[in-house]
């Protein structure tokens, strides 16, 4: 329960400052409106390291299920503890988003363009080419779990032993911001960088049922993109991981 509670709690605090810094950028009236991709990538890496910083203690900070599935794969998480990660991810990530609505609610309603209204609940291509898209993902969750792994590993400094398997919790929270930083800059223009189904899924629902003027589509024939591509990701980079 403890682990379930801090997934929970991680993932809720992402999507909260990732989503908040999209809404601050895209909403209208917003004192950070306009402010662009910079501001919108290091927000979403300083969510990330918040995330981490608070469940890594206690569960290893996976808050996403690419990172638990590809961890499974490798052997470096039991498969048992997979669905309970997963839902507590799931559910913080819906927790997340609602609390951005419910923030953001006046300036939502001060926005006509459905679109970007969604862009602070879920992801979307600049371009639309659905495998070009999946792709795109594939290859950012790649890059994200790839690294992890040696970021885990006891080469890295200030991780150990045995100790260094349990996940994003044992290396600290800095160097994984920094990833994602680094992926959004390079790699996040083309589709937004979901790289987490729990990212993507969760708020999605909350903007179907979520009242706001002018909402808009929520684009439910793009959602497949962004919960089953980065799981593909995730388990080609345990893949190769295990085979260097």
């Amino acid at each position: 329960m403890n682990e379930f509670i801090a997934e929970f709690l991680g993932t809720m605090l992402l999507i909260l400052l990732g989503n908040g810094v999209v809404a601050n950028v895209v909403l209208n009236k917003t004192k950070g409106n306009n402010s662009g991709w910079i501001v919108i990538a290091f927000g979403w890496g300083l969510a990330v390291f918040v995330g981490v910083a608070v469940a890594g203690p206690v569960s290893g900070a996976h808050i996403n299920p690419a990172v638990t599935i590809g961890l499974a794969v490798a052997g470096m998480f039991a498969w048992s503890k997979v669905a309970l990660y997963i839902a507590a991810q799931m559910l913080g990530a819906a927790v997340g988003a609602f609390l951005v609505w419910l923030m953001y609610r006046d300036y939502f309603n001060a926005t006509e363009d459905g679109g970007a209204k969604l862009a602070c609940f879920s992801t979307g291509p600049a371009i639309r080419n659905l495998p070009s898209n999946a792709i795109s993902e594939i290859i950012g969750t790649f890059v994200l779990v790839f690294v992890i792994f040696y970021l885990a590993g006891p080469s890295f400094i200030g991780a150990g032993g045995e100790g260094a398997k349990i996940g994003l919790g044992t290396i600290g929270a800095l160097p994984v911001a920094l990833l994602i930083v680094a992926i959004g800059l390079s790699l996040g223009g083309t589709t937004g960088y979901a790289i987490n189904p729990a990212r993507d899924l969760g708020p999605r629902i909350m903007h179907a049922i979520l009242p706001m003027d002018n909402k808009g589509t929520s684009d439910w024939g793009y959602s497949l993109v962004p919960i089953v591509a980065p799981v593909i990701g995730a388990v080609m980079a345990a893949a190769l991981f295990m085979a260097l």
